[in-house]
């Protein structure tokens, strides 16, 4: 495999930081709509017990195993156009995810029978998440390569691709929580079917706008064109036969410790997160009563991963991108468990302490997608060949084991807690709801650290020196 750069084109800047970021904006106006607050929506408007919701949503992502790595070798095989070889893809497939998000929200069959709403949840969430979704997401995140080889660039992108994520998460969870909920003849606060279904309408439709703006804003300037061959030397001297095949690839990951340890990070990593996000949905109407506190803490939030995107780059220069990491997790971990100790009565103490938390996540979030596109390299120094499309379909393919694992999680607790339309608001079943949403993550977040120094590989120094030999190899 060989190196092109496109002659002529102009140099990496801002305009592809901005388009990369509306390419995560565009993503995460359904999967943090999905991840945050689909769980609620079909235990609390649909009437579907919250076990059999993650169930489904488990289901769904070990269909991806299969479509994951099917893009990413899809991706791989991809001819290389005009556009390039990563962005046709999202140009094809932003009106089809768009529309199966949409779908799944349709409040106005409540009133069907459970059987029709169960199965009406498995067809519309696979045909997002397993099928549509996969089909934008994974070029998307291999086009990072593409657009440049640099370490620093790369970090720029990694940054910016967290701040369009953040940005659709302050406009989903600050807005959501004002525009969807409304008191019942108890004066209890409960979710409105009719109006989150014209909320999820009005997301799917920026995500198609965020979309088309990354489509003519990024440019991939490095391209890597592939030689027919029928073997591949490998960085140990070895020989890989059919170098292309879904089997060698297979077996090149499983002997990859960067990759397999940065996939079990990311597992767990989403399985912290995503229950925190998710269990918001249920802290704050239910053990606090108060959804102004909900909007209030996301606007923290982004105040905070805004702080750490300012952090992110000049200290993961310093010191790693994994030190830094670690570092971040565990910070985020004390704070998790110390609110389950405190267990504040405010909840304007747990929105400032929670902030803190979102801080030491932002700082890992920030540095998080250019790890992978170390491990893209390393794995080439190590196997001989390019794949920047596999890769990152087995790391996303892992993320959404995270995501399967918070539904699953997150849904499985809540019934164990006993948690259903008509106990939503027992003092019993809100102390619960406290527990999941603090234990669950403080928990994942002190896994993660670990994970990150005592497994994964690529620290400062191994970084740095795999940087230098790419550069030899491609001769830049």
């Amino acid at each position: 495999m060989k190196k092109i750069r496109k002659a002529g084109v102009r140099p990496f800047g801002m305009r592809d930081k901005l388009g990369y970021l509306f390419g995560d904006f565009g993503n995460d106006f359904t999967f943090i709509l999905s991840s945050s607050f689909l769980l609620k929506f079909y235990t609390d408007v649909m009437g579907i017990s919250a076990g059999v919701v993650g169930i489904i949503m488990m289901i769904a992502r070990f269909v991806d195993a299969f479509t994951d790595v099917a893009m990413g070798r899809i991706c791989d095989r991809s001819r290389i156009t005009a556009a390039g070889k990563f962005k046709p893809w999202i140009l094809r497939m932003c009106g089809p995810v768009a529309i199966a998000s949409f779908l799944i929200y349709q409040s106005s069959f409540a009133g069907m029978s459970t059987v029709f709403k169960i199965g009406w949840l498995f067809v519309t969430y696979i045909l997002w998440g397993s099928i549509f979704y996969t089909s934008i997401n994974i070029p998307y995140g291999s086009m990072a390569s593409a657009i440049s080889v640099e370490p620093e660039d790369r970090q720029s992108l990694s940054t910016f691709r967290s701040i369009g994520g953040t940005l659709a998460g302050l406009i989903i969870g600050a807005g959501v929580p004002m525009a969807a909920y409304k008191l019942d003849v108890n004066g209890n606060t409960v979710m409105n079917g009719e109006r989150f279904m014209v909320i999820a309408g009005v997301f799917s439709a920026l995500a198609v706008g965020c979309y088309l703006l990354c489509y003519f804003l990024v440019t991939e300037r490095v391209r890597f064109e592939e030689k027919e061959v029928k073997t591949t030397e490998s960085i140990d001297g070895g020989k890989e036969k059919n170098a292309n095949s879904v089997f060698t690839m297979l077996k090149n990951a499983a002997g990859n410790r960067a990759l397999i340890s940065i996939i079990a990070a990311s597992i767990v990593m989403l399985l912290a997160q995503l229950t925190m996000q998710s269990m918001a949905n249920y802290v704050y109407p239910n053990f606090y009563g108060n959804t102004a506190a909900q909007s209030a803490s996301t606007l923290t939030m982004v105040a905070a991963m805004f702080l750490a995107a300012a952090l992110a780059k000049p200290v993961s220069r310093r010191f790693g991108k994994a030190e830094v990491s670690v570092v971040s997790n565990l910070l985020a971990a004390v704070v998790c468990f110390g609110l389950f100790l405190l267990r504040p009565e405010s909840v304007w103490v747990y929105v400032a302490l929670l902030t803190l938390c979102w801080l030491g996540l932002g700082i890992f979030s920030m540095v998080n997608w250019s790890l992978i596109t170390d491990v893209i390299d390393y794995s080439e120094l190590r196997n001989g060949v390019r794949e920047d499309g596999s890769v990152y379909a087995l790391y996303s393919f892992a993320r959404k084991l995270g995501q399967a694992a918070a539904a699953g999680v997150s849904g499985g607790l809540l019934s164990l807690i006993g948690y259903n339309e008509t106990t939503a608001f027992d003092p019993e079943v809100t102390t619960g709801i406290f527990n999941i949403s603090t234990l669950v993550p403080a928990a994942g977040f002190l896994l993660l650290a670990l994970i990150l120094w005592f497994w994964y590989p690529l620290h400062k120094k191994q970084v740095e020196e795999n940087v230098e030999a790419l550069k030899q190899k491609h001769g830049a």
